[in-house]
């Protein structure tokens, strides 16, 4: 099983960064699930960054972690977008449908044209 560490920073903009290590996955998807929850309750973020640079595997626990997320943001007025998926993390969202959701473009990881 893996093992997710996670730094969190405010951006100049005010946007709130939450950086994954590690595999975002059955073992580490509620840790992950809790922390995002909880920077979202806390801090009321018009916009959550989710950095996925890091993240070596992602299983649907953890996809579901992340659209968790999604929820709590929209009901606070917010969004979540994820941020440099390996392409291996981008091909699990966008087989999934999820690449829209959370502002990556749908196609391959070289075409990244990310929206905010």
């Amino acid at each position: 099983m893996g093992e997710a560490v996670m730094t969190t920073r405010r951006q100049a903009d005010g946007a709130i960064v939450v950086e994954v290590r590690g595999s975002l996955e059955v073992a580490t998807a509620d840790t992950v699930r809790a922390e995002l929850m909880f920077v979202l309750q806390t801090d009321r973020p018009r916009v959550l960054v989710v950095d996925l640079t890091f993240v070596t595997f992602m299983d649907s626990m953890g996809m579901g972690a992340l659209v968790t997320a999604h929820h709590a943001a929209l009901d606070i007025g917010g969004r979540v977008r994820l941020r440099n998926p390996s392409e291996f993390v981008h091909r699990q969202l966008r087989v999934t449908g999820l690449c829209d959701l959370f502002g990556l473009p749908a196609g391959p990881p070289n075409t990244r044209s990310y929206r905010m």
